[in-house]
């Protein structure tokens, strides 16, 4: 009886788990180098509507971006993995932003607007805007307690993919599966 249990509880786990990657096939089969770190949504997930600032103090929330695929990236300035990938996110908005992509940056926990700006010109980040989760109300919220995290939202402004940990966007495997999402998502 105890193997019987045994047996059932492990084919549980490992359903549950692959239903927890799964995602559209074609995305799943572009993931390549740091994007096989990236866990397709079952099912899209909606999200909380926090504010989040920008650099004057003004309040944005994601569901601004809707209409939009979008990354949506959670970092801090002096969290060394997301110091590495901020220049490959603004090259992946450098090549991909316009009426249908955006990298959105939100810069967490203890930082300031000064910092981030300051960060943003020593490292030539020219494409990213500069956003801010007070509190880190929005993170906690998005059950984000490590960083980086990357999310990508459906142009109805829904979680399909979650990226935990440092990884290259501006590779090709990276925009191949952005430019599927994009061209998926109509």
């Amino acid at each position: 009886m105890r193997h019987l249990r045994s047996v059932v509880l492990y084919a549980a786990l490992a359903l549950s788990a692959n239903a927890a990657v799964a995602g559209p096939t074609d995305w799943k089969a572009l993931a390549k180098g740091d994007m096989e770190k990236l866990n397709f949504a079952a099912t899209p997930k909606a999200l909380p509507d926090l504010p989040i600032t920008d650099a004057t103090g003004a309040k944005h929330r994601l569901s601004d971006y809707r209409g939009k695929v979008v990354l949506v990236n959670f970092w801090a300035t002096w969290c060394a993995p997301c110091r590495k990938e901020m220049p490959t996110l603004d090259h992946l908005q450098a090549a991909l932003g316009g009426k249908d992509f955006e990298v959105v940056t939100v810069a967490t926990l203890h930082n300031t607007v000064a910092g981030v700006q300051r960060f943003f010109r020593r490292e030539k980040v020219t494409h990213l805007p500069v956003r801010l989760d007070p509190g880190s109300a929005l993170a906690h919220r998005l059950g984000i307690f490590g960083l980086p995290v990357s999310l990508i939202l459906n142009r109805q402004g829904e979680e399909v993919g979650r990226l935990i940990g440092e990884a290259d966007w501006d590779s090709a495997s990276a925009q191949a599966i952005l430019k599927a999402v994009i061209d998926g998502d109509d």
